[in-house]
């Protein structure tokens, strides 16, 4: 059992700022990428950021100056500091930590809703 629990979700108005954190146990999390999806209402899942175990970033052209992916290997979290929302920011993100590419030590958070709206 490797639970990620999600928190920081909430309802905010266009412009404003959330930040999101991603908290592990069970796994050496050092060694883990870590990334950010959202889904919205009718959308596909979209990777929004992410961050290897070598801190080598990635942002979706959407996000890209707006959002910032960090970690703290030492508390086993993740945040997705989220700043000039915009309404089309508005799905549920969800958390991933994942060993390799083969799927078998990929794991989910539960998700949280961000709703920006005004």
């Amino acid at each position: 059992q490797v639970p990620l629990v999600e928190s920081g979700g909430g309802l905010v108005q266009p412009g404003g700022s959330l930040s999101l954190s991603c908290v592990a146990s069970g796994i050496t999390f050092s060694t883990y990428s870590v990334g950010w999806y959202r889904q919205a209402p009718g959308n596909q899942r979209e990777l929004v950021a992410s961050a290897t175990s070598d801190n080598i970033v990635y942002y979706s052209d959407s996000v890209k100056g707006r959002f910032t992916i960090s970690r703290d290997n030492a508390k086993k979290t993740a945040y997705l500091q989220m700043n000039n929302l915009k309404p089309e920011d508005t799905a549920v993100y969800y958390c991933k930590a994942n060993y390799g590419r083969s799927g078998k030590y990929d794991y989910w958070g539960q998700g949280t809703q961000v709703t920006v709206s005004s």
